[in-house]
């Protein structure tokens, strides 16, 4: 049996909930907030489970009821040690390097006054970015030596870990949209274009999704990047640069709700099938 562990219900879990069903998969529903997870011991609610697919808001949470279910031997889409490496910028641009994939330039400094020489060395604007974080939110494109002073004196101010660690990337000049891919196994089964006259153009921001033709090109790029953080389910983000298509982040509890219709694909269902072959070994 399936477990689909949630804490909050959204479109795309209404979708995989229907699809399930619709598809003969014999799942349960596993509301992860109230998860006993007591170590060496099987709660009721995991009684059957033979695989679960990881669908949390919360990514602590998601992480945690994964390692949780690993350690009781049940295999989970996505595993923990991917989901580490996507919840973490920093931790998907190593793997994206180490195997070779084509990226913004990128760099984390831990000290404002290196952060800065580093600026100005890259040349303005540059973008700085949370190390852990979604939707496009707390992202800052940095267009002078003034406004990065600024922001980097707040970052300070804010204290804690992740405001500690600072995240640079190169600003990409983008045709006003970038690409998104979504990954299931080795396979790359739709993409989109998320348009926006902002910088940011995340749907969550209000960018437009579009249908993108799924070019060869494009699905061995994104297979890679998946390759890089360790497979399973995953959604590529990439730019489109003056140096060719470039891997920008890696998400591993992606949303599709808007990107169904869009494409024409049955993302739910791909995802469902891979979750319950993975079950089958």
């Amino acid at each position: 049996m399936l477990a689909i562990l949630y804490d909050r219900i959204r479109p795309d879990e209404r979708m995989l909930f229907e699809r399930a069903e619709a598809l003969g998969i014999p799942y349960k529903k596993v509301y992860v907030p109230a998860l006993p997870m007591v170590l060496g011991e099987r709660p009721e609610e995991l009684e059957g489970v033979t695989v679960a697919l990881e669908r949390c808001v919360s990514q602590s949470r998601g992480l945690a009821v994964a390692r949780y279910l690993t350690a009781l031997g049940i295999p989970v889409v996505n595993r923990p040690e991917v989901m580490e490496t996507c919840g973490d910028k920093w931790a998907t641009s190593v793997a994206l390097a180490r195997l070779g994939v084509p990226q913004p330039k990128t760099a984390l400094l831990t000290d404002t006054e290196e952060a800065l020489k580093l600026m100005e060395a890259w040349g303005y604007p540059v973008v700085l970015k949370p190390v852990i974080g979604s939707w496009g939110r707390l992202l800052a494109k940095i267009t002078d030596r003034e406004a990065a002073e600024a922001i980097l004196e707040h970052k300070e101010v804010l204290g804690g870990f992740q405001h500690q660690l600072l995240y640079l990337q190169e600003y990409v000049k983008k045709p006003g949209r970038d690409i998104r891919v979504f990954v299931v196994g080795d396979r790359a089964i739709a993409a989109i274009y998320r348009k926006s006259p902002h910088w940011i153009t995340n749907t969550a921001r209000g960018g437009q999704a579009e249908n993108c033709p799924l070019t060869e090109e494009l699905a061995a790029l994104s297979v890679r990047a998946a390759q890089a953080v360790g497979g399973g389910v995953v959604a590529i983000d990439l730019f489109e640069s003056e140096r060719g298509l470039l891997v920008n982040e890696v998400n591993h509890t992606m949303e599709f709700k808007n990107s169904v219709h869009t494409t024409g694909v049955d993302i739910p269902g791909e995802i469902l099938r891979y979750a319950w072959e993975v079950a089958r070994g």
